[in-house]
């Protein structure tokens, strides 16, 4: 049975994560009978990894960011086609190798190695928080920033909603976030609604709890621009550059935006505290969408961004808003949608701990079900259409060379990546020469990145390279 059948009418999470029934506006119909579009975004490059970037090749050109209509009587792949592309490559794959191939226009496995085995996934965790994003956060709603008056005359209240996108760049200058809120915006709502001059600002965090940190990520990560401390309250993912995906962060993102508040307030204080009950609004603005959101974060793969997402993933549903409730909270959202998240263990959102695991059998569910022509599944749509393009833009824009082995893939491949100190995972969707469209799940641990990357994209271009009967 298709995944339709199987999970569709139990993918809207019911309760307090209740889907609002709106359609999303960025809706990729992936059909075998039909195409759909796919965006594309800017790279990132762990580069203490012993990864190096070859030498640009001679100009080619740009893989094209739609995909046109598939045939409906594209032939299925054979298990024994299959076998012949892969099985040498799996076998020879460095480190203890994972992976799966699916068809999700009927949700059957086609081919698999090891596909329960969890294993440390990187980034293409990111696949299970936004689909547990997608089930359960109104698609039409975002991140609200707040202002409201303080206790005393004079004083107000940054209140924290969670936007990792808030930015301090005036108009006209661009952040890394798709339509970024603006703290100028909101300091001209509140210079027009405060009753005097504001004196001080006092910022509030109290939306989410604990740690800033993960017991299990590496401090220096901070200063290295992969990640921030997580707090409900920065401006542009905490970056020291808006401009920079993965410039350095700041060390405290939310003092950093009370006094950027402050400063186009001309108040001379700034402080720490929460929010009088009842307090009258002085001004908010909202993020772009959820959905638009969930596309940025897969394409670009920030951690940050993940991380809010998974909090407000908890809050919706009842949970903790720290590490372990939006970890739990989100494997709950996935059980709940009728997916089996047996094996996987989360302790953070993003994918950057060591401590996370996930089977390469779920990683290909989800996709599959994203992809999956089936009416009840179109609302994960953006998990698909925010994937990365082999040769393209997003974080395989450096990938999937011209004049190297995995060229077939450029364009075809559309996949999440993963990639932490020996762990290599690319996780996605292809177009097979025969216009059928398969979803793939790989994975590999215990080897460098710099020998295990190029033989997963060169495995994800042969699905693209050959019809596999």
């Amino acid at each position: 049975m298709g995944f339709g059948q199987r999970i569709g009418d139990t993918l809207r999470v019911p309760g307090r994560g209740l889907r609002r029934g709106a359609t999303v506006g960025t809706v990729l119909v992936l059909a075998a009978t039909v195409g759909g579009t796919v965006s594309l975004t800017a790279p990132s490059l762990v580069v203490n990894l012993g990864l190096t970037q070859s030498a640009p090749a001679a100009a080619p050109a740009v893989p094209v960011p739609v995909l046109g209509p598939l045939p409906a009587s594209a032939p299925l792949p054979t298990g024994p086609g299959l076998a012949a592309a892969l099985d040498a490559s799996a076998e020879e794959m460095p480190g203890e190798f994972t992976g799966v191939v699916v068809d999700p226009a009927s949700g059957e496995v086609l081919w698999a190695r090891s596909a329960e085995e969890p294993m440390i996934p990187g980034s293409t965790a990111k696949i299970l928080t936004a689909a547990a994003a997608l089930l359960t956060l109104d698609p039409t709603g975002g991140f609200v920033t707040r202002v409201v008056a303080g206790a005393e005359p004079g004083t107000v209240v940054l209140v924290g909603g969670g936007d990792p996108t808030l930015t301090a760049l005036p108009e006209g200058e661009e952040s890394v976030y798709p339509e970024a809120t603006r703290l100028v915006e909101l300091a001209a709502e509140v210079r027009a609604a405060a009753p005097g001059p504001v004196e001080r600002v006092v910022v509030d965090t109290t939306r989410w709890e604990g740690p800033g940190l993960a017991p299990s990520w590496d401090p220096a990560d901070v200063a290295a621009g992969y990640v921030a401390p997580i707090v409900p309250l920065m401006l542009d993912g905490g970056r020291a550059d808006p401009t920079l995906q993965d410039g350095p962060r700041v060390a405290d993102p939310a003092a950093a935006a009370g006094a950027a508040l402050a400063e186009l307030l001309d108040a001379e204080a700034v402080g720490e505290g929460t929010a009088p009950p009842d307090a009258e609004r002085l001004g908010a603005v909202t993020s772009a969408p959820f959905t638009q959101l969930v596309e940025h974060m897969m394409r670009s793969s920030d951690n940050v961004l993940a991380e809010a997402l998974a909090r407000e993933v908890a809050l919706v549903r009842g949970g903790e808003p720290t590490f372990a409730g939006a970890a739990a909270e989100t494997l709950a959202a996935l059980r709940q949608a009728g997916f089996d998240p047996s094996g996987a263990v989360l302790v953070d959102g993003s994918g950057l701990s060591r401590e996370d695991v996930v089977p390469a059998r779920l990683l290909g569910t989800l996709l599959g079900a994203a992809a999956a022509p089936a009416v009840g599944t179109e609302f994960l749509r953006p998990i698909v259409s925010g994937l990365p393009v082999a040769g393209g833009l997003g974080t395989l824009d450096d990938r999937f060379d011209v004049d190297g082995v995995s060229a077939d893939g450029r364009g075809a491949v559309r996949a999440k990546t993963g990639t932490l100190t020996n762990v290599s995972s690319l996780a996605g969707v292809v177009t097979d020469a025969d216009g059928r469209l398969l979803v793939f799940a790989f994975m590999s641990n215990g080897a460098s990145p710099a020998q295990v990357r190029p033989r997963l994209d060169a495995m994800a271009a042969d699905l693209s390279a050959c019809g596999c009967r």
